[in-house]
């Protein structure tokens, strides 16, 4: 398996690296967001430790790039400890979160652990035009969509919506990038058109729509489609 570490504190990096080659895996480092976005583009990686705090381009950022199109799982390492932290590295598509100073064989655990879940579930042999969390598919070749082995009927435009959050799991999209998506065309007052689309879509594909296991909002933010 091959990880890529970033961080700007090389001390770190070299460290992590150690402990990393002890278990037998394959380490390529960066030191700012950039030059990681760079190494996953040349590189066949499997996981990634990304720090949040970095000059040129910091962890979040270089987050949101990778989960474009890329599913590897990412744990996030920051200095900083306040929830806020957290919760914006997971909504931005960050599998786990570690603070500083941390346990190297804590973070080993962690990493053998998203590896397992990884690979279990087959997230690096894709299957060609389908992308599921959990119950959900969709599946793009047949423009079929299953909740737990039922199927469901979509419009095109909710099928959309739908297909481009499923797509990027985990990933938060505002309103306006959603109805983008969705129209192919700029977003203007297109707050409750979207909400009503993400309501049926929800209507549809949610056992408890009030309580909603797929599609979830960040207030705020946007919404996602949670990854399981």
């Amino acid at each position: 398996m091959n990880i890529l570490v970033c961080d700007d504190d090389r001390e770190i990096v070299d460290a992590i690296e150690i402990y990393l080659r002890n278990e037998k895996y394959k380490v390529f480092s960066a030191y700012n967001g950039s030059d990681a976005l760079n190494v996953v583009e040349r590189q066949d990686i499997h996981l990634v430790i990304m720090d949040i705090m970095m000059p040129v381009m910091d962890g979040i950022r270089a987050t949101v790039k990778l989960r474009e199109n890329r599913n590897i799982p990412i744990i996030m390492l920051s200095a900083k400890s306040e929830d806020a932290d957290k919760v914006l590295g997971l909504n931005m598509g960050a599998d786990d979160y570690v603070t500083k100073p941390f346990n190297p064989l804590e973070l080993i655990a962690r990493v053998k652990s998203q590896l397992r879940r990884y690979t279990s579930l087959g997230s690096h042999v894709p299957e060609a035009g389908v992308c599921r969390s959990g119950g959900l598919v969709v599946d793009d070749e047949r423009k079929e969509v299953n909740v737990d082995g039922e199927a469901v009927k979509l419009t095109p435009v909710e099928y959309k919506i739908l297909k481009f959050l499923c797509e990027n799991a985990g990933r938060v999209y505002s309103i306006e990038q959603i109805y983008e998506r969705a129209w192919n065309e700029p977003a203007f007052n297109s707050a409750n058109t979207v909400a009503v689309h993400i309501r049926r879509i929800r209507e549809k594909i949610e056992l408890n729509p009030k309580e909603p296991r797929y599609l979830k909002v960040v207030w705020g933010i946007g919404y996602k489609i949670e990854k399981y």
